[in-house]
């Protein structure tokens, strides 16, 4: 099982229902934006109808002419009726500060309240009702046509901009939902691996003892102080004892002090080369006097992971070769380690480093996680994959900064 992959199938079920909701609400509203646009367009449409027949029958009894009125009045959306020239003949629903109609000054009463004459605001208001709806053409009985023209109403634009405003206050709440939901999930889940690390490197204290005190022994009761297997047993005790302090140091500040940076990776080149297929060679070039802020056993664990990946994608034989550059503008240095392996695919690049990432069937795929955390948390760098093509090799770069422009690190 892959948890990596698992993880994706979720993410990707759980955006697919989010994007099925959208949906459904967008889907939702449109239909009742559509009921009720109809709806508002036959209200335009008994409205005309009966300003038609209030301008063209004014004889008829009162009875009749307060019912036209009334539904007349009770439209409730802005419309405006113009001709055929777009003159305006009446409105409704307009500003009520505002007149289309001129009044001479002389006309005008001392005291009385006139709307200001703004021609401009109408030309305006009709343009946009003739964006928003085609015309209602009513024909009057004197040949001449009526353009009635209509503005949504309040209701109606408030609901085509509701779901745009539901969706994005529900997307909102998802964030921060997740944001602290997964920060809750990360914290717990650092926790349960920094317990699980202490207790590992408690567990480990005492055989790691043991051994020592056995070759200790051997060499005593054998004379076997120069023996060169001797030798190798002790420096793979003492390895494990390195092994054994990071996973105790793990979740605490660590201590950054300069360090040329040739003489560590070469160093821990030459104990893991011997190590591995003998098919596989190891190069160690480039700059050999620059000095960067280390931590040196977790580098070194930041190196053995790198190099455990590359010597696990060469097959057979092959080559492995790390480059130390120094970027003086920006003072940084770059690690570059390349492999003959097998490439990844570019689509995986970030992928690799996500936590259950592993394409081998055994494998818990926290290598190049741990390998990211250690470099970017504890030594303030990047790590990420430089280049890397299919069937001809793979390119990491590190990036650390360069001792003269070291701040402590904040953990």
């Amino acid at each position: 099982m892959n948890p990596y992959r698992n993880n994706q199938r979720w993410k990707f079920a759980l955006l697919f229902f989010a994007a099925l909701i959208a949906a459904t609400s967008l889907f939702y509203t449109n239909y009742l934006v559509k009921n009720l646009s109809e709806a508002e367009r036959t209200k335009a449409e008994v409205w005309a109808m009966s300003t038609r027949n209030i301008f063209n029958m004014p004889d008829i009894n009162d009875e009749f002419t307060t019912f036209i009125y009334a539904v007349r009045d009770s439209l409730s959306m802005p419309a405006i009726i113009a001709d055929s020239q777009d003159s305006i003949i009446y409105w409704k629903g307009l500003d009520t500060a505002r007149t289309n109609i001129h009044i001479e000054s002389e006309m005008i009463m001392e005291g009385m309240s006139v709307p200001k004459y703004d021609p401009e605001y109408f030309r305006d208001q009709l343009e946009i009702m003739k964006e928003q709806h085609p015309p209602i053409i009513v024909e009057l009985y004197n040949g001449e046509s009526w353009y009635i023209y209509y503005k949504d109403s309040r209701l109606l634009t408030q609901l085509r901009i509701f779901p745009y405003i539901q969706l994005s206050l529900i997307a909102v709440f998802l964030v921060i939902a997740y944001t602290v939901f997964n920060s809750i999930r990360k914290s717990e889940q650092n926790q349960v691996w920094l317990g699980m690390a202490k207790e590992a490197a408690h567990q480990l204290g005492t055989p790691i003892s043991s051994l020592m005190a056995w070759v200790e022994l051997i060499k005593s009761k054998f004379n076997a102080d120069k023996d060169p297997l001797i030798e190798e047993m002790e420096t793979d005790v003492k390895r494990l004892e390195i092994v054994a302090d990071r996973f105790s140091k793990i979740g605490s500040k660590p201590v950054l002090e300069p360090h040329n940076l040739y003489d560590v990776a070469k160093n821990f080149v030459d104990y893991f080369k011997i190590r591995i297929s003998q098919k596989i060679e190891f190069e160690v070039k480039g700059d050999r006097d620059v000095e960067a802020m280390l931590n040196v056993p977790l580098f070194d664990w930041v190196l053995e992971n790198i190099l455990k990946n590359a010597a696990n994608a060469i097959e057979s034989s092959g080559k492995i070769e790390l480059e130390i550059i120094e970027n003086i503008a920006k003072e940084q240095i770059f690690i570059d380690i390349s492999d003959t392996g097998k490439g990844i695919p570019r689509s995986q690049f970030d992928a690799v480093f996500q936590p259950g990432y592993t394409t081998r069937k055994r494998g818990w795929g926290l290598g190049l996680s741990l390998t990211k955390r250690m470099v970017e948390n504890y030594h303030k760098g990047h790590i990420f994959i430089k280049d890397s093509e299919v069937g001809k090799g793979t390119t990491f770069r590190i990036i650390l900064n360069s001792s003269l422009i070291y701040e402590p690190a904040k953990i």
